[in-house]
């Protein structure tokens, strides 16, 4: 495997790149419960949307944390940091995404309707606000819902470029509201405890730093209560969001569904507490390890959620997408590609 397909493996945050994709897609098949069928062109087409997001956001990130990576051990392998990818390369290749990206809006998904215009104001203020983050952000605390917000938003974006009027589902806003929580937790918890050691030298601005989050040279973490409280807080939402659909709405789901659903819920929190028992970081493929297993429990709310309005064989495939695309790349590569949390 080439040394320049690896660098821009990890550029791209290529291992993750289906799961972080995915909201687009979300978004569409959440109006199956007001009876949207979305073809599956539109949804390669949605996903591929996804894609340009995810590329564009990994690179932007990288381009302004250039100067904090330096400082980790482990973003530092980042290529803008080792000068294998120049910064002018990453310039064009973000503008390539946001070029494409409004090449599908206009070429395949332009109606003269008020839906279209919705998804269009959304795309730009995703952009917007995800940009924002990725220059401000560690200017001031809580820039992490800016993340959890301009992510969340693009299952909004894949809802209105298929809602036939600009009607949405419950689904579709249970759903937002679910991807806004993951990547609230990932970046405020998991990101805070990651960076903690160089964002004090640095006196980044964040919610970590602000209770009192210590990451030793030795990798030794000290996590304070109120660190954990906001933690834990962020989960109990989105295990109570997960179950609004049958509560509140009477959406029919079989036995068996809710159980799994209970299941998966029940075994993020289980390993939430894991996360916050860790007194060392020291043993990094184990705690990678954690993290993504948790990455990938979280991300299955959303098919799990779903499969009452797209069937069983559809949720699998909604699951074992990302996961298959996952090991086919971290096998191909045989290197740590995996995309830095």
């Amino acid at each position: 495997m080439s040394k320049l397909f690896i660098s821009y493996s990890r550029l791209f945050r290529l291992s993750g790149l289906i799961g972080f994709s995915m909201n687009p897609v979300f978004g569409a098949l959440s109006l199956s419960q007001i009876g949207v069928q979305v073809p599956l062109l539109t949804l390669f087409f949605l996903l591929f949307i996804g894609v340009l997001k995810t590329i564009h956001g990994s690179v932007m990130n990288d381009l302004f944390d250039i100067e904090v990576d330096k400082l980790s051990r482990d973003p530092s392998k980042r290529p803008l940091v080792s000068g294998d990818i120049s910064k002018n390369t990453a310039i064009i290749i973000a503008l390539l995404t946001v070029i494409i990206t409004f090449a599908i809006f206009f070429g395949y998904f332009y109606r003269d309707m008020p839906s279209f215009y919705y998804a269009l104001f959304c795309i730009i203020l995703a952009a917007v606000v995800g940009n924002i983050y990725n220059k401000y952000g560690k200017r001031f605390v809580g820039s992490d819902f800016l993340v959890g917000f301009s992510e969340g938003i693009f299952v909004l974006i894949g809802a209105y470029l298929v809602s036939p009027n600009g009607e949405l589902s419950i689904f579709t806003w249970v759903i937002f509201l679910l991807i806004f929580n993951q990547y609230l937790f990932m970046n405020m918890i998991i990101g805070g405890m990651k960076d903690a050691d160089h964002d004090f030298i640095l006196r980044v601005k964040n919610v970590a730093i602000k209770t009192g989050v210590i990451l030793t040279k030795d990798k030794k973490i000290h996590l304070p209560i109120n660190f954990i409280i906001i933690g834990l807080s962020i989960r109990f939402v989105s295990a109570f969001l997960v179950f609004i659909p049958f509560i509140f709405y009477n959406i029919i789901f079989e036995l068996w569904e809710i159980f799994v659903l209970i299941l998966i819920v029940g075994l993020v929190i289980l390993l939430t507490f894991k996360l916050f028992s860790l007194k060392s970081f020291s043993q990094h493929k184990k705690v990678l390890g954690l993290f993504g297993f948790q990455g990938v429990l979280r991300y299955s709310f959303v098919p799990f959620l779903l499969m009452p309005l797209i069937g069983l064989a559809s949720t699998f495939s909604l699951i074992l997408l990302p996961l298959i695309w996952y090991f086919i790349i971290i096998i191909g590569s045989k290197q740590d590609i995996a995309p830095n949390l």
